[in-house]
């Protein structure tokens, strides 16, 4: 897990209700990459860890027989079933729990999926009880953009978000240490998933790269969700002085873009995809 932090119930405590918004969304084709790449057919069931509100689990749920949704945050399970009720995809289901808990008498899996979520656990420990809650030709797959793509070159019409300048406010109210729930992130966000998953038995990695580069306009209230949408800056971080906080970052969008209109390029999405071991003989 990320050093100098542990686990607790307040880390995403009051983002649920921001996240679609605040998010950029995935490369569009992504679910249509994996499906292709896997050759996904209706069969199997789908395992989707720290799912949040369903950002993947709901695009990919109509490709397998049953889809699960695990997170250990209600509030995230609760906007998920709202969204999966109103895209009507009937064959989900959510499981509070962390990946810790895992198997959790859930079952085995054809695909289990990891979107920017398995730095939050102990991975170690997780990626060998995923190895074993796959089935033979089963696949860990870990989604999240593509931080080595180069940067998009064509000119944005509107100013782009002051990221740098909420970053400062952030450390300013909260301090300069990232907060986590009720600790701290001390070095940072771990990476490497290659060799910790190597470690654990997978192999065969692959990797897919679904471009983008779409120019996406973003309003004021778009940038203020996307950071309540942050464990660092969660809204139970700021306590009393939240509503201090919002009316400073509102001005500090003003003072970016005074219509409060904005524009980014959406991000490249990355897939890696990782097997169980063939067997020998």
């Amino acid at each position: 897990m990320p050093d100098g932090w542990e686990w607790d119930p307040t880390l995403f405590r009051g983002s649920a209700a921001h996240y679609e918004r605040g998010r950029l969304p995935y490369a569009p084709g992504f679910a249509e990459t994996l499906v292709e790449v896997l050759g996904l057919d209706g069969r199997g069931r789908l395992l989707d860890v720290g799912c949040g509100p369903g950002i993947v689990l709901l695009p990919l749920a109509r490709y397998f027989t049953e889809a699960v949704g695990l997170d250990p945050d209600e509030d995230m399970l609760a906007e998920a079933a709202r969204q999966a009720e109103r895209r009507g995809v009937t064959n989900a289901r959510w499981v509070p729990g962390r990946a810790e808990d895992l198997p959790a008498g859930l079952g085995t899996f054809r695909v289990v999926v990891f979107a920017q979520s398995f730095h939050w656990t102990d991975r170690d420990r997780v990626a060998a009880t995923v190895l074993k809650m796959l089935e033979p030709d089963g696949v860990f797959v870990h989604i999240g953009d593509d931080k080595d793509a180069p940067a998009a070159t064509t000119p944005l019409p509107l100013p782009a978000p002051p990221y740098a300048e909420i970053g400062e406010l952030v450390r300013r109210y909260l301090g300069p240490v990232r907060r986590a729930g009720q600790g701290v992130l001390v070095n940072g966000t771990p990476g490497r998933e290659d060799l910790v998953l190597e470690r654990a038995g997978f192999q065969d990695v692959e990797q897919h790269v679904v471009p983008a580069g779409q120019v996406v306009e973003r309003t004021a209230d778009d940038l203020v969700a996307w950071t309540f949408s942050r464990s660092d800056a969660a809204p139970h971080l700021f306590g009393d002085r939240l509503a201090d906080f919002e009316r400073d970052l509102r001005s500090v969008l003003r003072q970016a873009s005074p219509d409060a209109r904005f524009a980014e390029h959406l991000p490249p999405t990355r897939i890696m995809i990782w097997r169980r071991p063939r067997p020998t003989g």
